[in-house]
């Protein structure tokens, strides 16, 4: 494979699927500009998660459950006891939150084990020539869930704190005299949060996607190797950036709720 053909193939599997939303067609145009493979493969996985969630809920049944009801009970067990061990408040929203983010993200990154050609092969059959497939490789969903994360933090921090949240900005972290310094220091501190929630997760499956689409490159028989050997320690990758975001959520929600 030749320099240019290479640097194309690796730049048409880094382009995404695009809807102007302005005119209502295909292509980019700016800020109106939906990533519509992000978007669906979002939904699916989504509306999957939740069907199935609901599948066993209605199902459940004692003594010895299903495979399926076992891993639910797992995942659900796991959430409950990281939100019990940061989060000491009575909202009932952080566990299903936390469960919904572990989830979501987990299986939106798993959409990077898929062999790189497959589904794009498959949507190409039907016209569009660009499709990605892992939603968390796009800072477009990485940033929408952290700043809803953010919205949320501020929320529960007005909304707990009351008037010692302005109490709080003024005083902490270096007394009452060095005022606008705790206020700067508190707006950097917020502003950090959904940027580092957010550009942690896309650089990590960014990455990994791009490894994936390199060793795509290799001839078939030269492909087995590597691409095992990456997609184990993958594996690896996605359950940790998917726990990660969940348990700064937990913890971002937790502070919120602290007046001390």
């Amino acid at each position: 494979m030749t320099q240019a053909s290479s640097g194309s193939y690796i730049e048409h599997h880094l382009e995404h699927l695009q809807l102007n939303l302005d005119t209502m067609t295909m292509g980019n145009n700016g800020f109106w500009t939906l990533n519509l493979d992000t978007f669906i493969i979002g939904l699916i996985t989504a509306l999957m998660i939740g069907g199935v969630l609901r599948y066993v809920a209605v199902r459940i049944q004692s003594g010895v459950p299903s495979r399926l009801q076992s891993f639910v009970e797992v995942a659900v067990d796991f959430v409950a006891r990281s939100v019990g061990e940061t989060y000491h408040g009575k909202s009932l929203l952080i566990a299903p939150l936390a469960l919904t983010l572990l989830l979501w993200i987990f299986f939106m990154n798993a959409m990077d084990l898929l062999p790189v050609d497959l589904v794009p092969m498959i949507v190409e059959g039907f016209g569009p020539e660009k499709f990605k497939i892992v939603p968390t490789a796009d800072p477009n969903m990485t940033f929408a869930m952290s700043i809803s994360v953010f919205f949320l933090v501020l929320y529960y921090n007005f909304t707990q704190k009351g008037w010692h949240l302005g109490k709080e900005v003024l005083t902490q972290p270096f007394g009452p005299y060095l005022f606008p310094l705790n206020i700067l220091f508190r707006l950097i501190e917020e502003l950090v949060r959904p940027f580092s929630l957010a550009l942690r997760l896309f650089g990590n499956m960014f990455a990994g996607e791009l490894i994936f689409v390199i060793i795509a490159m290799l001839p078939w028989w030269a492909q087995w190797l590597p691409g095992g050997i990456w997609a184990i320690f993958h594996i690896l990758i996605i359950s940790i950036q998917a726990f990660i975001f969940m348990m700064l959520t937990i913890a971002y929600l937790a502070m919120a709720h602290e007046t001390h």
